[in-house]
């Protein structure tokens, strides 16, 4: 039997990273699932880089469903703590997934580092878009975006550190955005970018 090509999984079991990814997905004629609704299990992430990661997850997906995977692996990096949380931006906010938790633990840090002083607040999300399709080698597509960390957080839209992090150029955190604003600009939209410009269901 011939595999529908439109046929998509989501490979995250984080419900507003599904959210997004399938909010990108909504122009394109693709029968979207996740990969928590599919019941598959999440690998381990035993990569060193936000791309071996997504890749992992792409190519673990496509193969227990048969169909075509997209996945994503993103975090936080903050320029004053060496680029942490980095890849352990989602264990940052524990079994619970708790990022009130994970966003006063950078606070908290930066504190620390500061003792009073000024505090370097610069900070950037990563995005690594991994595509793998059956018989095919595994794509990747990478964005980033800069901005400020804020404190307090502020706003309870959008999902994880998004509260903390303001854009540059902009007065509102990713928490306070109208999020088609922030999906039209985010680290995970210039990922999509590079995806789309590569026509891969042309």
């Amino acid at each position: 039997m011939a595999i529908d090509p439109k046929n998509l999984v989501i490979a995250s079991h984080n419900a507003g990273k599904a959210r997004e990814i399938a909010a990108l997905l909504a122009p394109f004629d693709l029968k979207v699932q996740s990969a928590a609704a599919l019941g598959i299990v999440e690998p381990e992430e035993t990569g060193v880089t936000f791309a071996q990661n997504a890749a992992l997850k792409a190519e673990h997906c496509r193969d227990a469903s048969g169909f075509a995977a997209l996945a994503d692996d993103s975090g936080l990096e903050v320029a004053a703590l060496d680029g942490a949380p980095g890849l352990y931006s989602a264990r940052w906010a524990g079994p619970d997934g708790n990022f009130q938790i994970a966003m006063e633990r950078i606070e908290e840090k930066l504190q620390a580092i500061a003792k009073g002083g000024a505090v370097d607040r610069r900070a950037r999300f990563v995005c690594a878009l991994a595509l793998a399709k059956p018989g095919k080698e595994t794509q990747i597509f990478e964005g980033r975006i800069d901005g400020t960390l804020v404190w307090p957080p502020r706003g309870d839209l959008g999902f994880g550190y998004d509260p903390v992090f303001q854009p540059i150029g902009f007065k509102e955190t990713f928490g306070e955005m109208d999020q088609n604003a922030k999906h039209a600009m985010s680290h995970r939209a210039k990922a999509f970018e590079k995806l789309l410009n590569a026509k891969p269901w042309a």
